[in-house]
């Protein structure tokens, strides 16, 4: 730290640890100027001094420091209140407030001596004059925390009545009390219609809306207004995060994370704040924060984590089940200080009650990389329809075979539970037979020689059909392993034999379609092998997967008669047997595959149209999202974004909870980036969030997760959401990467979070991420984003401050829009640099050189270019340049000294307005409001310069200019009264 050697430095100083981040340091530096100041030997200085101290400790975790500076006020002012100037006199009123409120946040600090403090406020409130309603806030304070609710009821009554003036709180403070009096009182809808004014942005002070979007997390979970509340919670933390005072606040969106099912992200907001749980110069909202906490554990437990690794205090490791005791005992001991001191119960009642609280939504998609703590629930494998406790064999084998006749989910798992329950048990070859080729599905590949012994089980049976069938679903499984042509000559022989034993009717078209859908598949394999695709089915369910083109005509050829051949069996036998109509579906899809391969993409998406519909028709929708699918990338490819959207939302319902996290993700994000293609953005941006939910669940957050919280934060900047989409596009960022996504998408995520940053005011990390944007543009071959971006970077490092940084970022934009033939920006960037040279120290000379360059840049650009279009443009932007250098002139001239200098500078400024007014001009009605505008700035030059009658005469010309107009537009208002007002000076 400098020495301070008078007054003004201390000041300087004192101005500079304001800006400071909140903590123990601004509050060591704020003591140690305090004791700088009493060397100075003014009291004044002191009065700021403690002032200043008492203003820190009030915005940190130190709040209980601050009665000893104040107290020391007090006494000077009782001393000697001539030594106070207006702005302390009233700042030491001010904080009156502060102290009724840290007097009742200490436990150890009498009720009664709270009571005497109220009556000292009073007394010394009435006597400067100051209405009462600071100090039945004050009561109302105190009524509220001890729960006399008759007390605080009139309290707040008066509070209100009384008149506003200087010492009550900003409207933004007065609406959160008032507001959290309504939620005390159960009245959730009318605390927030009464914070809506703060929410919107009518109100703002240092903590607000900080404290009220905090607070109204659980009114709007309670109310159902899930949206709302996600909304208020990014927004909220990202306002409260950076700020050490704010732990009750910081509580609250711990406690909305854990009521939420966003349990990982409560555990990350700890993590963040390892001193919150021992801090204890503010115990009341240490309180708050212990009890929540408590609840995060609790709830931990019951998800059967217990034993996992938390954050907590410092000086151990800590287990969710015991941080959860030692969090209840630690907020309960202080309820009980609060409680004794107060001479009731209310403080405790109310951590009691925070910390049994149950959760209000089961998840809660919130946008931001959150990865459950527990498995995500998947739908569970319906119960056997019997009513005995413990259902017996009997009944697992009749609902497992009701499952897998009818093609339902989880039918394998049910055949798994029928295996266990068989165990040691004599079972009839037939069921025996099933238990096996259920077993060998669940496998895949290595069922291969269980499919051969439930072939023999069948054959046991008496099935010869089945027992073929399961030896053909083996042959599949081989060809799925790569074994394609081994398979297809077992599955040829195995369908003759099926034909045969067909034709003798000694089996039914249930199994001879199965074997001959199993020819087709294998068929279908060997157009496939050399382009494998996914295959995630059982190997009697529907296929899947889209083949690369690239076997012979002739592999196409007879995988296409195969096809038909199961479509010639089964066509119109499907009655009430899902089986067969699932072959038919699956024949129709299998078409569409063919002729997409074939190039027939029309035809392609008609037939994969055709499987879907009947998927649907034969009661099993979830097979149809595949296809669905397929038909939607085919109408993206076509151009048809309509077609696309309709097979996306199709595809989702009827996917249901059966569709795999990922897929639901890809889903999602797919129907996102269709929908707001078209502009609905509200739409897509709820898709998107979709989509980073279930990418989370699938365990893809660094990969797909990714992709949807980077188009998620785009969507919501395009919604001005932008504190919500900065924290999720940061989010985004640190997963994703150039290797996986692509340096597209890392450029556009950086890009977006620049223009957020640069709405919320923070330029100078507004111009870090453009920066790191345009690094990784600056290696491309297109140079044009390399240049926005350097441009919108130069932006916000000008705003930030770093003017000789920004000029650098400058003229690296104006390089690239030269190389570009971008001569506007090119200019603009001479502009740019001309503005920061003015800000710069003794640099007027420089600024002046750096206009006059964009100037000649835009002329010779205009005698190059020959377009009407852009010669318009570079006309307009010439225009521009010499009004602005006009400008800039005009305020050079203030660094100049002597009267001559300060009249040449004003003559050199009057001729570039009068260039300006008349290039405006040349652009007729499109220029009139910028040349009545340039008018007006020579008309003030000229007056300023003696000469009154060429002032008069561009006000004259301005009055023309916008004759026989109505004056509705209020520029057109504006201009004619500062018209009349010169032509006034005139006379």
């Amino acid at each position: 730290m400098a020495e301070i050697t008078d007054f003004d430095a201390l000041r300087r100083a004192m101005a500079e640890n304001s800006e400071q981040p909140e903590g123990p340091a601004r509050n060591a530096r704020a003591e140690r100027l305090l004791a700088e100041a009493e060397r100075l030997d003014i009291p004044l200085a002191v009065i700021e001094a403690l002032g200043h101290q008492l203003k820190v400790y009030n915005y940190s975790s130190e709040k209980d420091k601050m009665f000893v500076p104040f107290a020391r006020l007090l006494r000077m002012w009782d001393e000697r209140p001539e030594d106070f100037d207006e702005y302390e006199t009233h700042s030491l009123h001010w904080v009156f407030k502060w102290m009724s409120a840290g007097l009742l946040d200490q436990p150890h600090i009498p009720l009664a001596s709270i009571e005497k403090w109220l009556g000292e406020m009073e007394h010394r409130y009435r006597l400067a004059g100051h209405s009462e309603r600071a100090v039945r806030g004050a009561e109302f304070s105190v009524a509220e925390h001890i729960g006399d609710l008759p007390r605080a009821e009139r309290a707040y009554a008066a509070w209100l009545a009384a008149d506003r003036d200087a010492m009550a709180d900003c409207h933004a403070c007065e609406l959160h009390g008032q507001g959290t009096w309504q939620v005390t009182r159960g009245r959730d809808e009318e605390a927030l219609e009464l914070w809506q004014p703060v929410l919107r942005g009518e109100f703002t002070c240092a903590h607000e809306p900080h404290t009220v979007l905090a607070s109204s997390l659980g009114p709007l979970l309670r109310l159902g207004r899930v949206d709302e509340a996600r909304a208020n919670h990014l927004r909220g933390f990202r306002l409260v995060r950076p700020m050490e005072s704010m732990r009750a606040a910081y509580a609250d969106h711990v406690e909305f994370c854990a009521l939420t099912g966003n349990e990982a992200r409560a555990l990350e907001l700890l993590a963040e704040r390892p001193a919150y749980f021992t801090d204890n110069g503010h115990p009341r909202s240490r309180l708050e924060f212990l009890a929540v906490v408590a609840l995060l554990m609790n709830r931990l437990t019951e998800l059967g984590l217990a034993g996992q690794r938390v954050p907590g205090p410092a000086g151990r490791t800590w287990t969710a089940g015991e941080l959860a005791a030692h969090a209840r005992v630690e907020a309960l001991e202080l309820a009980e200080r609060f409680d004794r001191r107060n001479g009731t119960s209310c403080v405790g009642d109310r951590a009691r009650a925070r910390m049994a609280q149950r959760p209000l939504v089961d998840r809660l998609p919130l946008g931001v990389r959150t990865v459950r703590p527990a498995p995500a629930p998947v739908a569970a494998p319906p119960s056997p329809q019997v009513h005995d406790e413990e259902p017996d064999l009997a009944a697992l084998l009749a609902e497992a075979r009701r499952l897998s006749d009818t093609l339902r989910p989880h039918a394998l798992e049910a055949w798994a539970a029928v295996a266990r329950a068989a165990r040691g048990t004599e079972l009839e070859p037939r069921d025996r037979a099933e238990i096996a080729d259920h077993e060998a599905m669940a496998r895949g590949p290595e069922g291969v020689e269980l499919f051969e012994r439930a072939a023999e089980l069948y054959a046991e049976a008496g099935d010869p059909g089945e027992a073929l069938a399961a030896r053909a679903r083996g042959a599949y499984v081989r060809a799925l392993a790569g074994e394609v042509d081994a398979a297809l000559e077992t599955v040829t022989g195995l369908y003759d034999d099926a034909l045969a034993l067909y034709a003798d009717e000694a089996t039914g078209v249930r199994q001879t379609a199965s074997v001959v859908m199993s020819r087709a598949r294998v068929l279908m394999r060997r157009v496939h092998a050399e382009a494998p695709v996914r295959e995630d089915r059982a190997p009697d369910g529907p296929a899947s997967g889209v083949p690369v083109p690239g076997r012979a005509q002739e592999a196409l050829t007879q995988a296409e008669q195969a096809v038909r051949e199961v479509l010639a069996l089964v066509g119109g036998r499907a009655g009430d047997d899902v089986r067969i109509a699932a072959r038919a579906a699956e024949a129709r899809a299998m078409l569409a595959e063919l002729a997409g391969l074939s190039g027939d993409a029309g035809r392609a998406a008609e037939l994969f149209g055709q499987a879907a519909h009947a998927y649907v028709s034969a009661g099993v929708p979830w097979f149809a999202v595949e296809y669905e699918v397929q038909v939607a990338a085919l109408a993206h490819e076509a151009g048809d974004q309509a077609g696309a959207e309709r097979a996306l939302r199709s595809a989702l319902e009827h996917g249901g909870p059966y569709v795999e996290p990922v897929g639901r993700a890809q889903l999602h994000l797919q129907l996102a980036e269709v929908i707001g293609g078209r502009g609905e953005v509200d739409e897509a941006a709820e898709h998107a969030l979709e989509a980073a939910h279930w990418a989370d669940e699938a365990g893809e957050s660094g990969t797909l997760g990714a992709w949807a919280r980077q188009q998620l934060g785009g969507l919501l900047l395009r919604r001005g959401r932008c504190a919500e989409a900065a924290e999720v596009l940061e989010s985004a960022l640190a997963d994703l990467s150039a290797e996986t996504h692509g340096d597209g998408a890392v450029v556009q995520a950086q890009w977006w979070l620049g223009d957020c940053l640069s709405e919320l005011g923070d330029h100078r990390a507004a111009a870090e991420h453009r920066l790191r944007a345009a690094e990784i543009a600056r290696h491309w071959p297109e140079q044009q984003d390399h240049a926005t971006l350097a441009h919108l970077a130069a932006e916000s490092l000008s705003r930030a401050g770093l003017l000789e940084e920004a000029d650098q970022a400058y003229a690296r934009a104006g390089e690239l829009w030269r190389a570009l033939g971008n001569w506007a920006f090119l200019v603009r960037s001479l502009r740019a640099r001309g503005w920061l040279a003015l800000r710069g120290e003794g640099a007027a000379e420089d600024a002046r050189e750096l206009m006059a360059r964009a100037v000649r840049e835009c002329e010779e650009a205009l005698d190059a270019v020959a377009g009407p279009v852009v010669r318009e443009q570079l006309t307009d932007e010439l225009a521009h340049t010499h009004r602005q250098f006009g400008d800039l002139l005009v305020r050079s001239a203030a660094e100049e000294a002597e009267d001559a200098a300060i009249r040449g500078a004003f003559e050199a400024a009057l001729v570039q307005m009068d260039r300006a007014a008349v290039l405006f001009g040349t652009l007729g009605a499109a220029g009139l409001h910028d040349r009545t505008g340039a008018e007006l700035a020579a008309g003030r030059l000229a007056a300023d310069l003696g000469r009154p009658a060429e002032a008069a005469a561009r006000a004259r010309a301005v009055l023309a200019a916008y004759e026989g107009d109505d004056g509705a537009d209020e520029t057109v208002r504006a201009r004619r009264a500062e018209a009349a007002r010169m032509l006034g000076q005139e006379a």
